[in-house]
């Protein structure tokens, strides 16, 4: 892959955008204006495509590692919510002390979960476990009838 191509991949990362990345990579607008066949597989079929499987296979790739870095998986998400709802976190909060009638000192301090945050943590792990079901869940076999079939049934008779 050549460095243009690689700059093409490394801004179409940013938005998206294939025509916008190719312009910013120092394409042509004309040229640009089939940037996204570059990437797009089902563009291979079209005769005059330029699908390029390295640039494919370098987005992906990038997509991934920065899905992975960025990205909470459900595990990392129960493990905060256990934390805050035993009362093992901390986040910091700002206070400000008044000093006199014109002066205030600022200070970070930390703090633990309070019984609110507490709260709405047990609430969310309680979702995701079914803790708590406000519909009755059924599973079997039934026989649904219907009012107007009924009174075809009677009328039949």
């Amino acid at each position: 892959m050549t460095d243009k191509q690689r700059k093409f991949c490394d801004e179409y990362l940013i938005d998206c955008n294939a025509t916008q990345a190719a312009i910013r990579a120092g394409y042509s607008e004309k040229t640009a204006e089939k940037a996204s066949d570059w990437i797009n597989e089902k563009s291979q079929e079209k005769p005059s495509s330029k699908f390029n499987a390295e640039m494919r296979a370098y987005i992906d790739e990038q997509l991934e590692r920065i899905h992975s870095e960025k990205t909470a998986d459900a595990k990392e998400v129960i493990e905060y919510l256990t934390s805050v709802l035993r009362g093992e976190s901390e986040s910091e909060v700002v206070v400000v002390e008044q000093q006199g009638d014109y002066t205030s000192e600022a200070r970070n301090i930390k703090k633990r979960p309070d019984e609110k945050e507490r709260l709405k943590a047990a609430e969310l792990l309680g979702k995701r476990f079914g803790l708590f079901t406000d519909k009755v869940e059924l599973n079997g076999v039934a026989k649904v009838v219907f009012e107007d079939d009924l009174k075809e049934d009677a009328a039949d008779e």
